[in-house]
């Protein structure tokens, strides 16, 4: 998994509960990074999930939340860091349609190494797109997070909704639907 996972997870960390939160979830896992991250390098995700683990047990916030709550927050990382792309596309669905078929292709050239989720997309109407979520990883929480960032730097109000495709979560139906 790329280190910008990693990076702009422990900055909002550091943002909402302080950087002793971050220094406890990072001491008190065995991480084989040892918890130093750079945004070019790649980790193992299951470093991801043991930081968020541990926040959601400081927290009392449930892990799913976190994780909606962090693909929020990495899409506003992504619209400073990749605007160009972002801005590329006048609403929300053309933005999301392009993900797989362009967004992904140019990730891949600018890092062979990564491994991303898969997105199929159908829309149903002028209002309600679907997406199939494949990835191993099992963070579909957080392709979710994603959506609502990117439906609010669109302007838009709508709803998401996730459904378990396969049982371990790694194949999910993403329902979205503007208002």
């Amino acid at each position: 998994m790329k280190g910008i996972i990693f990076t702009e997870f422990l900055e909002l960390v550091e943002d909402k509960f302080g950087l002793e939160m971050v220094d406890t979830i990072i001491s008190e896992n065995e991480l084989e990074s040892g918890g130093a991250y750079t945004a070019v390098g790649t980790y193992n995700h299951s470093e991801i999930v043991k930081l968020v683990v541990s926040l959601s047990k400081h927290s009392d916030i449930p892990v799913e939340a976190l994780l909606i709550v962090y693909g929020e927050y990495l899409f506003g990382t992504f619209v400073k860091s990749y605007g160009h792309f972002i801005e590329a596309a006048p609403d929300s669905f053309t933005f999301l349609k392009s993900v797989e078929s362009y967004i992904h292709v140019e990730v891949q050239k600018l890092y062979t190494d990564a491994e991303l989720p898969s997105f199929d997309t159908k829309e149903s109407g002028d209002n309600v797109m679907e997406m199939i979520y494949k990835s191993e990883r099992k963070l579909s929480a957080v392709a979710e997070g994603l959506i609502i960032g990117c439906l609010k730097h669109y302007g838009e109000e709508g709803t998401v909704v996730r459904e378990l495709i396969k049982d371990d979560g790694s194949e999910v139906k993403i329902t979205i639907t503007k208002n």
